[in-house]
């Protein structure tokens, strides 16, 4: 389970932002007077800070890469729900009659429901959605599944095999969702941030020009992990996928009860 403070991304701003510069006046006021840095071994020391920067470099930039990639997934995966929905309700014409009438308007139900998944951001509220979206999943199912059984021929299939990719889109959709960046990984880069600083509040004792670097290193890296933090949480932070598409479909079907 994704920690708290990984779910949302305004609380993992504020530790950081405490955190980050604190470890490194850590390293130029308390380590420095313990371990002082001789000048003979300063030119050792920029290699193993730069090395340090760098690594702490490569695993944002690969950190960001991953929260990026599921951020586009959740996306495209909206649209291709919005489009099996689409296909589904067209298809449900196919059934007739009374049949035809109680799947379309399921549908419209269906797509309301998964409209307040998208936006919905408490847990209380997201469990009744997801209750209700199996109900009505278990609705359409078996009303497209008798009709298929009192008129087995490839009409009914066409309906059936829409049905199945609405029901299977919805799984994908939630798959993605909890599909987040690893905790492991959240915990290994804070860590390497955290002794980044400390490093770098250790080589700036007694150099005025670089203690400004106490504070830009330690907000450089809070934003940056807090922007990571925020593209890969769905529902906590500011940047979300909007259910533009299944907004669309909704707005254009000419029922919606």
């Amino acid at each position: 389970m994704t920690p708290l403070i990984l779910q949302r991304p305004a609380l993992l701003l504020v530790v950081l932002i405490v955190v980050l510069p604190l470890v490194a006046w850590l390293g130029t006021s308390v380590l420095h007077r313990y371990f002082p840095l001789a000048e003979e071994a300063r030119e050792n020391y920029k290699i193993v800070q730069g090395a340090t920067l760098t690594l702490l470099a490569l695993l944002i930039g690969f950190t960001l890469s991953m929260a990026v990639s599921r951020y586009d997934q959740r996306k495209n995966l909206e649209e291709e729900e919005a489009n099996a929905i689409g296909t589904a309700y067209l298809r449900a014409e196919l059934l007739g009659g009374e049949a035809a009438a109680r799947t379309q308007a399921l549908l419209a139900r269906y797509l309301q429901a998964r409209i307040r998944f998208y936006v919905v951001h408490d847990a209380a509220g997201l469990d009744e959605i997801n209750r209700n979206t199996a109900e009505l999943q278990t609705q359409l199912w078996a009303t497209v599944r008798d009709a298929a059984k009192a008129q087995p021929n490839p009409v009914m299939a066409l309906v059936v095999a829409g049905m199945n990719d609405v029901i299977n889109s919805q799984g994908y959709t939630q798959a993605a969702w909890t599909n987040r960046i690893p905790v492991a990984a959240w915990t290994l880069m804070i860590l390497i941030a955290v002794f980044s600083n400390l490093m770098q509040g250790y080589g700036a004792h007694g150099q005025v020009g670089r203690r400004v670097l106490l504070l830009v290193l330690p907000i450089t890296v809070t934003l940056s992990l807090t922007l990571i933090a925020d593209i890969d949480s769905p529902r906590g932070g500011l940047i979300r996928v909007a259910p533009l598409n299944l907004m669309s479909l909704a707005q254009s079907m000419p029922a919606n009860p």
